[in-house]
């Protein structure tokens, strides 16, 4: 507990999922904590449920891939908290799925609008604000889709997650000298609202295939990510930088 007191830290993608269980976990361990997703009613009441558990939080809804929400979500870190210690790029869409040559363009830009050029933006907003306070933390959500494995009809998804590797790797590098530590977390299947075995359409069927796809033969609750989240921004981790961090319950090294 209170691994994060007197830090102030941003988390995207935070009105569902692992942002929303990463934002209370943060909380409670200390942190003031700026939420941000495009839906407003949610991100509120994520913010009254943090102040019932006594901590702090404000929302800043938006949309990631605009430049505007970067920049406000950083000032308001600086105006109602003081500074920048922690920012967690988590906001992330599958997108359709299917073959790419189905793909229409305007599908393939929305995933990399708000996948890759969501992290890109609100890295540069955050960076400058992470040197004044002469380091902290800067973690991006990928995927083990991309990376350790390709998933039939997730071309898109796969390219945008394994692009923020790279950008993670270089300003890893970039950052270190600055006492800035830069991660990516790759989470495996994880029961979200987002999930494709919460999808309408979605018999019990997918969730056995998806499960069967880990070696623990289960998803994860978004709270088991949030912890790896945690580790990865808190001072257990200091020595921890450049690292593309597996959550994934052993889905990259299954064959059973």
């Amino acid at each position: 507990m209170n691994r994060l007191v007197g830090k102030i830290a941003i988390v995207t993608g935070a009105s569902s999922g692992i942002g929303h269980a990463t934002a209370r976990l943060f909380a409670s361990e200390g942190a003031s904590v700026i939420v941000s997703a495009r839906r407003r009613d949610e991100l509120d009441a994520l913010v009254d449920a943090i102040a019932r558990d006594g901590g702090t939080a404000v929302a800043v809804a938006g949309d990631v891939g605009d430049e505007h929400l970067a920049q406000r979500l950083v000032t308001t870190a600086l105006e109602r908290f003081g500074g920048l210690d922690i920012a967690f790029n988590n906001a992330g869409i599958v997108g359709p799925m299917g073959p790419l040559q189905d793909m229409a363009p305007s599908d393939w830009h929305d995933i990399m609008h708000t996948n890759l050029t969501g992290a890109y933006l609100g890295a540069k907003h955050q960076i400058p604000a992470l040197l004044q306070r002469g380091g902290g933390s800067l973690l991006f959500t990928s995927s083990f889709v991309g990376h350790t494995a390709g998933m039939p009809g997730m071309a898109a998804y796969g390219a945008s997650k394994a692009a923020i590797l790279g950008m993670m790797k270089c300003l890893a590098a970039e950052l270190g000298p600055n006492g800035i530590r830069v991660n990516a977390l790759l989470p495996g299947g994880t029961d979200t609202p987002a999930s494709i075995t919460n999808a309408p359409d979605a018999g019990p069927e997918v969730l056995a295939f998806v499960e069967n796809l880990h070696a623990l033969k289960r998803m994860a609750t978004p709270e088991e990510i949030a912890r790896a989240a945690l580790y990865l921004t808190s001072d257990d981790a200091s020595f921890v930088t450049g690292t593309a961090m597996l959550a994934d319950g052993g889905a990259s090294i299954n064959r059973t």
